[in-house]
């Protein structure tokens, strides 16, 4: 059998049974996590504008847009939720940078509304079936140069969970995937620029699985030899480097949930290990910001060229603090946390704040590669002459330092408490309860009520 169809008979085949208890309570966690940034996100800037362009559209009213409500096509709300999910930077990742929940569960959702009649337990599976195969596309920081892995390698996750969710054949299964494969793209310059495409990636990315999934239904073909044929997604994206049997080696038997990173910081993955180092020297040394006279953060390359470049307010003080060593670490140092009210642009054009940020520099060093995708080294110099040094090889959240329980939830509540109505303490303990419960909701349109 070849690749592209032993991938979509996987797509197809498994069961909410055959999935490890882990692989389930990661699924929770990632719902935790997407559904706690769309309810923070929801009003963040170019959301509502969002929002109204989906109900100026019209069309076939199929899905709820999630906090705001309303309903549009499917496509268009796995769009908009997608887009409100990442707008914040809270949902999960995995290095070097895909964001798959956030854009799965979104296309999930919006498929089983379309669809009808999808219990917990069918919905759960969706989930882990398409975070499983968005993470088998993932590739290293050499192969994707400069392109947003979200854009790359997660459309194959959407259009996974959407062809489960709406029942497609193992063969209307691989003309999805295929047609997914015809729209991957996008690129890290928007970080690096701090554009509001951060977000509207991940809607971009939700809406391809729905789309691909519909079109493949009605008969609309792609490129089925995606992962065998020469310009398949091995050579295109891979560079070679990869292979259609490494992609879906261990299908069924090796979960790849097990690599996604959970932020303890609302702000870009890259930048969670400066930020806990920062916090970690003003709890355990008790550091002031007004001591401190030069702070220097060594990282890997591939992290200095994403979120190590010198910080600016610029037009999207978000998008740019989020993606800023410089500023995370000032900012931990000044208020010692990192909320996501630190990321408002109030907080963010806070001069004292600003100061600080000039006296931190950020540095590449090749040597730390081998060390990891996140680790980073601090030296801060202070006025009296006093030098700490502190390092880390993984930031808080990454596979090798995960969150307690305890840490997910607190995450939660933090979102509702951001968000620019926050619901009621009943409902958002409802919420966490629901989904600790899901497999055992007969229908996930139920859980659509306590999202607003």
């Amino acid at each position: 059998m070849k690749t592209e169809q032993r991938l979509a008979s996987f797509i197809c085949d498994v069961s909410f049974a055959d999935l490890p208890p882990a692989v389930v309570t990661i699924a929770k966690d990632q719902m935790l996590a997407a559904l706690g940034g769309l309810i923070a996100g929801a009003y963040s800037e170019g959301c509502e504008t969002l929002v109204a362009m989906a109900k100026e559209e019209g069309g076939a009213p199929e899905a709820t847009i999630l906090v705001h409500g309303g309903k549009v096509p499917a496509q268009r709300a796995a769009f908009v939720n997608a887009t409100m999910a990442r707008a914040l930077d809270l949902c999960d990742s995995a290095a070097p940078g895909p964001h798959p929940g956030s854009a799965v569960i979104p296309a999930a959702l919006a498929a089983a509304e379309l669809v009808g009649g999808v219990s917990g337990a069918d919905f759960l599976a969706a989930v882990c079936v398409g975070t499983d195969v968005a993470l088998r596309f993932n590739l290293g920081e050499a192969e994707y140069d400069g392109f947003d892995p979200t854009g790359v390698c997660v459309p194959f996750g959407t259009a996974a969970a959407a062809a489960r969710i709406l029942g497609l054949t193992p063969d209307q299964t691989v003309q999805a995937l295929a047609l997914a494969f015809a729209r991957c793209g996008s690129t890290f310059q928007s970080m690096v620029d701090g554009a509001l495409t951060v977000r509207v990636n991940q809607g971009w990315v939700a809406e391809i699985g729905i789309n691909s999934a519909r079109l493949a239904v009605r008969g609309i073909t792609g490129p089925v030899n995606f992962l065998e044929g020469h310009y398949g997604y091995p050579h295109l994206f891979g560079r070679d480097r990869v292979t259609a049997e490494s992609i879906v080696a261990g299908l069924g038997t090796e979960y790849m949930a097990g690599k996604l990173v959970f932020k303890k910081s609302p702000s870009c993955g890259l930048t969670q290990a400066s930020t806990q180092l920062a916090l970690d020297l003003v709890a355990g040394e008790g550091l002031e910001a007004a001591d401190v006279e030069r702070v220097q953060v060594t990282v890997p390359p591939y992290a200095y060229r994403l979120v190590g470049h010198p910080f600016e307010v610029g037009g999207n003080p978000r998008v740019n603090a989020q993606f800023s060593i410089r500023y995370c670490v000032a900012n931990a140092l000044v208020r010692k946390a990192s909320l996501l009210a630190h990321f408002e642009e109030d907080a963010i054009k806070d001069p004292e704040v600003l100061r600080l940020v000039e006296k931190v520099d950020v540095i590449a060093d090749p040597a730390m590669d081998k060390r990891g995708h996140s680790s980073a080294d601090m030296r801060v110099f202070t006025k009296n002459l006093r030098e700490y040094f502190i390092q880390a090889d993984a930031g808080p959240g990454f596979p090798q330092r995960p969150l307690a329980r305890e840490d997910h939830i607190r995450r939660f509540y933090e979102c509702n408490e951001f968000a620019n109505e926050p619901m009621p303490a009943a409902r958002v303990a409802a919420l966490i309860d629901a989904i600790a419960r899901l497999e055992t909701m007969p229908d996930i349109r139920q859980l659509l009520p306590l999202m607003g």
